[in-house]
């Protein structure tokens, strides 16, 4: 997957955050509403200009920040393993 196609930041959108291209849907928002419970169909359902190509776009995305060590974990916000 090429997320590079689906995820665009522009300083003129919602101050640079990752959004699907084409929406002012942010990647913070989406995984938000993931987090609360939503699934993708009910993003789909929602969001008519998302696609499931974008949600998959989306978390290619994120799984190669987090691989890179672009995102960062503070040591704080981790619960150790017992």
């Amino acid at each position: 997957m090429n997320w590079q196609e689906y995820i665009v930041a522009d300083d003129t959108v919602l101050s640079g955050k990752p959004t699907i291209k084409g929406t002012r849907l942010s990647v913070e928002f989406l995984l938000e509403r993931l987090a609360d419970g939503w699934t993708e169909q009910d993003l789909l359902d929602n969001y008519p200009r998302l696609t499931k190509e974008a949600l998959q776009a989306m978390f290619a995305f994120v799984h190669a920040n987090v691989k890179d060590n672009l995102l960062l974990f503070p040591a704080h916000n981790l619960r150790r393993a017992s």
